[in-house]
């Protein structure tokens, strides 16, 4: 709830957005309810099978077309010279970041998902992700 009072206290109040805070994995709204879903650095607060679930869910409510954008942590290029520090930093206060590291989001989309585009652009030599899939 703090995040969302921070960011509506940024962007103000906008008609075509929606910040609401529920659960991840069992959204409250219609199936194809919204044309734009954001995730912006939550995939690495979620254990393995909650982030399926996730995945599952912004992509239901987003309509055929529609788009979800995911922005989280991904392992840097070998050069970043965070590359070797992050790993002990987020072991020991965000535990399930490192599966950002090892596996690609769409590893966690459930079966028979297959979004009609992804692109994935990495951010600050590699340390971090922004992920657009078109459902």
């Amino acid at each position: 709830p703090i995040q969302l009072q921070n960011l509506r206290r940024k962007i103000g109040v906008q008609p075509r957005v929606n910040l609401d805070c529920q659960n991840a994995g069992e959204l409250a709204y219609e199936d194809a309810a919204f044309d734009q879903v954001m995730v912006f650095f939550l995939l690495h607060e979620l254990p393995a099978e909650v982030r399926a679930k996730a995945l599952r869910e912004v992509l239901r409510v987003v309509r055929p077309g529609g788009k979800v954008v995911f922005v989280d942590y991904h392992r840097p290029q070998r050069w970043h010279p965070h590359r070797y520090i992050m790993p002990l930093i987020l072991r020991t206060l965000e535990p399930f970041a490192m599966d950002l590291w090892y596996n690609e989001i769409s590893h966690w989309l459930p079966d028979g998902v297959a979004p009609s585009k992804i692109e994935k652009t990495l951010y600050f030599g590699g340390l971090y992700q922004k992920l657009v899939m078109i459902r």
